[in-house]
């Protein structure tokens, strides 16, 4: 079976008798050959037919032997097509103008006379250059159409490593589904913007995404505020009011750190979802409820059912799909996309001409652990860009003695000049670091509640 033909080619030269002799020999093994003797119609020849190979003359102009013609079409070539393949042909044999047109952007060149198999060997290579270019260009359409889908999709989660596209993978499988989902991840991680990201993909994208920090609320408010109450229930209870589960109907519940919730409550959240039903406190209506469930927790929950500190039958119920987010030190590569976007939002918001952080700065933040991972992050980048005084961040704007220090450099202070705030602040940042930014963890090892540490963090810029 004869072998098919593939490859357009374009010769330009201004003679006519070796245009004709090249188009009786290039025709026997490419699927079309084109000359032209003129190359001001270059432009309207490219913008009609897009040529694989291109094969250029050096010189038009009689007694001219300086190949400045051919670098000129060339440019306009690359101009017009910036992908294309480009061979000059030259009579003059100069190694200097050679060099020259391959630093310019041509593919390569040949010398007149040519051989035939030394011209057919050029430019077989530089079809398959061309072929490569033309892939090449593809997948970075793909990718970009890709990125493009993603940030329509998860537009406030950024990030484009392997771990953030396995990440989003999984959301465009679950969400349009209405199965339970539970996020793990440490501190700082994004949970809640990927609890979002799922609903706003949901078929329940309409209705009320509700979010219920369950690490904030009292076990004497549990009831009041996941179920509702009705007017005079309690001492407060001044009217009638509807409870997270009421305000969720039919959309998305999102319920934050599930982890801390206290075993004697968990067994209420279970006969809710097992029932799918809710009775107000001081009522005794069951109201059913039509919820997605989201939840997230930053504590280890498995071993927290060996350890008889979360039940196992709640677990299975909230955990239909498990997705656990990547810390930042695990996410190196979107370091850079995570700071510049925050550079932009605070330069906009404080309104200083910063344009993005250095070479210095993000090899320096690649190096460092993150214990708060983005949320530590953006505060980071909100103070440096209040702080700096430079167009573009450098380390010294981020990494200052009284703030971040690598992960293997110990702080210390000094006895001599002791300063209580100092003190504190170097605490913090050791627990937080001990048990890799576990809020609950490193509150318990300081000796203060959720709520004090995390006044302390906002207060410190930690």
């Amino acid at each position: 079976m004869k072998e098919q033909k593939t490859g357009k080619i374009l010769i330009v030269d201004d003679n006519e008798d070796l245009l004709k002799a090249a188009k009786i020999f290039l025709k026997r093994h490419f699927a079309q050959v084109d000359t032209e003797t003129n190359p001001g119609l270059l432009p309207i020849l490219m913008v009609n037919e897009q040529y694989d190979v291109i094969m250029l003359d050096m010189n038009f102009t009689k007694d001219v032997s300086s190949g400045q013609e051919g670098f000129y079409w060339l440019d306009r070539i690359l101009e017009i097509d910036s992908s294309a393949v480009v061979v000059l042909i030259t009579a003059y044999g100069d190694v200097n103008t050679a060099v020259k047109a391959i630093k310019e952007g041509a593919t390569d060149f040949v010398l007149k006379p040519w051989e035939n198999e030394k011209l057919l060997a050029t430019l077989n290579a530089a079809l398959q250059l061309r072929q490569s270019k033309m892939e090449v260009n593809q997948l970075k359409n793909q990718q970009q159409q890709f990125f493009e889908d993603m940030d329509s999709k998860f537009k406030d989660i950024i990030g484009q490593s392997p771990s953030m596209i396995k990440v989003f993978e999984t959301i465009e499988r679950v969400a349009a589904t209405d199965a339970n989902v539970l996020i793990l991840g440490e501190n700082g991680t994004g949970k809640e913007l990927i609890a979002r990201a799922i609903h706003r993909n949901s078929k329940r994208h309409r209705e009320a995404f509700v979010g219920v920090d369950l690490g904030s609320i009292t076990s004497t408010l549990f009831e009041s505020e996941l179920f509702g109450h009705k007017k005079g229930a309690f001492t407060d209870a001044k009217e009638d009011r509807a409870g997270r589960f009421e305000q969720a109907h039919k959309g998305s519940l999102f319920l934050d750190e599930i982890g801390n919730l206290p075993l004697a409550l968990q067994s209420k959240l279970l006969a809710a979802l097992q029932n799918r039903e809710v009775t107000r406190v001081g009522g005794n209506k069951p109201i059913p409820v039509n919820i997605r469930l989201i939840s997230a927790t930053n504590m280890p929950i498995h071993n927290m059912v060996f350890e008889n500190k979360f039940r196992q039958d709640l677990l299975y119920r909230i955990n239909t799909i498990e997705l656990t987010l990547p810390a930042l030190r695990d996410r190196l590569e979107d370091i850079p996309l995570l700071a510049n976007h925050f550079i932009e939002i605070y330069s906009k918001k404080y309104n200083k001409d910063i344009r993005k952080a250095g070479e210095a700065l993000i090899k320096r933040m690649q190096k460092y652990h993150w214990p708060g991972n983005i949320r530590e992050l953006q505060h980071s980048i909100e103070r440096a860009v209040i702080m700096t005084t430079h167009g573009v961040l450098q380390p010294e704007d981020l990494f200052t003695q009284k703030h971040m220090t690598p992960e293997k450099q110990e702080e210390t202070v000094s006895l001599d000049h002791l300063n209580i705030e100092d003190v504190e602040k170097i605490l913090i940042r050791k627990a937080l670091h001990k048990h890799n930014g576990h809020i609950t963890r490193a509150a318990e090892e300081l000796g203060l509640t959720r709520s004090s540490l995390y006044r302390r963090l906002e207060r410190y810029g930690l």
